[in-house]
């Protein structure tokens, strides 16, 4: 079997196996307790694109006290579509705080957007 259609068939069943769906590209979820100082949208995967993926990642993010970003872990969402929102996460800037803290963040990817 070619090799790119057996890669796209396993991306295809992680896919199903990690269902997210949303209609909105890029907005946060109200989760997020410190204030977004800077924000870069995520760029959509070529490959997302090709399958016609959509779907929604959501991450905890540990933010420093002067507002960036340390440490992004994948709580769901398509792997096809993480690498990209962590990718975007690390550009990031938050309100400065006292302390360290973790937020939960959720984009939304949308390949008719």
């Amino acid at each position: 079997m070619n090799l790119r259609m057996l890669a796209v068939q396993l991306l295809l069943g992680l896919a199903l196996l990690f269902p997210a769906v949303g209609p909105v590209r890029g907005q946060e979820s109200p989760d997020v307790t410190r204030r977004i100082v800077h924000k870069v949208e995520p760029s959509y995967p070529e490959l997302a694109k090709k399958m016609n993926l959509r779907g929604t990642v959501k991450v905890l993010a540990t933010v420093a006290p002067d507002g960036t970003v340390r440490s992004v872990h994948a709580m769901g969402g398509s792997p096809v579509l993480i690498k990209a929102t962590e990718d975007s996460l690390y550009k990031w800037r938050f309100a400065s705080a006292a302390v360290e803290t973790k937020e939960v963040i959720e984009l939304h990817f949308n390949p008719q957007q």
